[in-house]
């Protein structure tokens, strides 16, 4: 609502009250009064109306009638109902359509202002409301597709997850434990349980245990008051706040000092903490899911990690498989990752990946998982000047595969020789001059062996 003049309208038959109501409101707002709703009507699509003041007992329609129509063609206009009798009943009616305030006649004129300044504020505050509702959508969107929306994979294990997900995703608040190495996508299940829970509405907050100072745990989880300890400048809503009603992913929990450990699970079994600096406790309603690379051997062991907040933290526990055990989902995530980090990059002219890739893939164990193939991708897309990538955009992985055929004592020659071509060109950035000279070849002789093992060189240097 702007903070110049009101647009005010005012919809009353009783000429009495109309023309006294324009008399108070004319000195501070734009005043349009009218004696029928169908008059008022007119005002709304000729006017930007900001405020409606409108009495119950009206010709052609009610009241009531007047403030359905309103809330669902204009719901811009704020509506502020008048009556002559003090009937609850039609204002509470009149509240629960959508009404914002209401006032009896005989009304005074502090009256009417105060009504008109209560729906002021309220107004602004419904548009900051709407404001950060908006924002909140929009970074979720743009959240999700920076991590993916979905978990990609056809595998029998992703859909096992999924399904695993949907199912924990339904009840309202149980805590969830997520197992899996580094790089498998645990924060990516954490939003995906999230986004499916009636909580999606709400915050998702992410927080490295393994990063928080034991000094600042109260304070990072619980708040803290003005003036509590040196630094404390203003009041700060700590994670079990800011989440409320919503889901707080504690990732890398294995790795929590014992000390912490103890803290965490008294707050997750009372439901409750104070802020450091207050005496007063707040209940808070917040689903945890909890991650780690630790095993379920390791968690429960009792050496580094209590078992009671195990039990508690793991109600339901997913396994994610690292990526060498689902193999048969690295066409499809390679490709995801083709078309999403080509856009991203302004090279959309690269729109496939040579089988050969997929062939070197299927030999390679992933020891960084999903992140580390995200990563490989993403630089073969940055060296590639074609349209298609191939091995040798992938220089880390070749080399690898030419050492292992040498370690194992292999007798391919032409396997061999083709890595030897290809790391050499790679070593000397593809001059086929000194490539040839390290080689010991004729330049012409390197060139037949180009042709002859099909080794595709940069377009600039082709």
């Amino acid at each position: 609502m702007k903070n110049d003049k009101l647009n005010i309208l005012v919809i009353d038959d009783d000429p009495v009250y109309r023309n006294l109501l324009r008399s108070i409101l004319k000195e501070k707002s734009n005043v349009f009064a009218v004696e029928a709703p169908s008059l008022g009507f007119k005002v709304i699509n000729t006017q930007s109306i900001d405020i409606l003041i409108c009495d119950f007992q009206l010709p052609e329609m009610s009241g009531l009638k007047v403030l359905e129509i309103i809330k669902e063609d204009y719901p811009g206009i704020e509506v502020i109902m008048i009556s002559s009798s003090g009937d609850m009943d039609a204002v509470i009616g009149a509240l629960r359509k959508g009404a914002v305030d209401f006032f009896k006649k005989p009304f005074t004129a502090p009256e009417i202002w105060f009504s008109i300044e209560r729906t002021r504020k309220y107004s602004e505050l419904s548009e900051k409301l709407t404001h950060i509702k908006t924002e909140n959508v929009l970074l979720k969107t743009e959240v999700n597709r920076v991590l993916g929306q979905a978990i990609i994979g056809k595998s029998i294990d992703i859909i096992s997850i999924k399904q695993q997900m949907e199912m924990v995703a339904d009840t309202p608040d149980t805590s969830v434990l997520i197992i899996g190495e580094s790089g498998t996508g645990k924060e990516l299940v954490a939003r995906g349980i999230h986004n499916l829970s009636n909580r999606k509405d709400q915050l998702f907050g992410a927080v490295n245990m393994s990063a928080v100072p034991e000094s600042l745990f109260e304070s990072e989880f619980f708040g803290h008051k003005k003036g509590s300890f040196t630094g404390a400048i203003v009041d700060r809503a700590g994670w079990f706040e800011e989440t409320n009603n919503g889901t707080l992913f504690l990732d890398e929990i294995g790795e929590m000092p014992i000390a912490l450990q103890i803290k965490l699970l008294r707050v997750l079994e009372d439901r409750k903490f104070t802020k450091v600096g207050s005496q007063r406790e707040q209940d808070f309603d917040v689903r945890v899911i909890s991650a780690t690379n630790k095993t379920i051997d390791e968690l429960t062991d009792g050496k580094n990690f209590r078992l009671d907040l195990f039990h508690r933290l793991g109600t339901f526990v997913i396994n994610l498989p690292p990526l060498r055990d689902r193999k048969g989902d690295i066409i499809e995530l390679s490709n995801y990752f083709l078309y999403s980090l080509a856009e991203k990059m302004g090279k959309k002219k690269i729109t496939s990946i040579n089988t050969e890739v997929f062939e070197l893939f299927n030999t390679y164990s992933f020891p960084g998982n999903i992140r580390e193939l995200k990563n490989l991708i993403e630089r073969a897309v940055i060296v590639c000047q074609g349209k298609e990538l191939t091995p040798m955009h992938f220089t880390s992985l070749n080399i690898q595969k030419t050492q292992s055929l040498q370690s194992a004592n292999s007798f391919d020659l032409k396997e061999l020789e083709k890595q030897t071509i290809l790391k050499v060109l790679q070593k000397v950035n593809f001059n086929k001059a000194e490539a040839a000279r390290l080689l010991n070849l004729e330049w012409n002789a390197l060139y037949r062996r180009i042709q002859k093992f099909n080794i595709e060189l940069p377009s600039d240097f082709s």
